[in-house]
């Protein structure tokens, strides 16, 4: 897979997205990572890979419970500055994804899903 294609992809399907990253779970690694250009970052670049991580985590530990409530498909959090969207692509992928606040996250989900 072109992981770099697919994450142009993401961030051109709504003006309101800000970063994407797609994070290879098996590797520890993102495969993908970028900012909007002109978008200002609001957290280091240190605080960007704890919240990464953080998103991560909290998966694996969804994943613990699949077996009771079923396969997760995405997580919205919802700050007051920007939200966070983190999908599954795969057994090994997740897509973490921030907008703006506007950004009408149902629609860029269900064109996700499209792709």
């Amino acid at each position: 897979m072109n992981y770099e294609e697919l994450g142009q992809k993401i961030m051109s399907l709504d003006p309101g997205v800000r970063f994407v990253t797609i994070f290879d779970t098996k590797e520890s690694k993102p495969v993908y990572s970028e900012h909007k250009p002109g978008v200002t970052n609001l957290l280091s670049k240190e605080e960007s890979k704890e919240s990464l991580q953080l998103a991560i985590n909290a998966w694996k530990t969804r994943a613990k419970l699949e077996p009771k409530i079923g396969k997760g498909k995405y997580v919205l959090a919802e700050y007051d500055k920007i939200k966070r969207i983190t999908i599954p692509m795969d057994e090994n992928h997740l897509l973490y994804i921030t907008t703006e606040v506007e950004c009408d996250s149902q629609a860029l989900l269900n064109n996700i899903r499209q792709m």
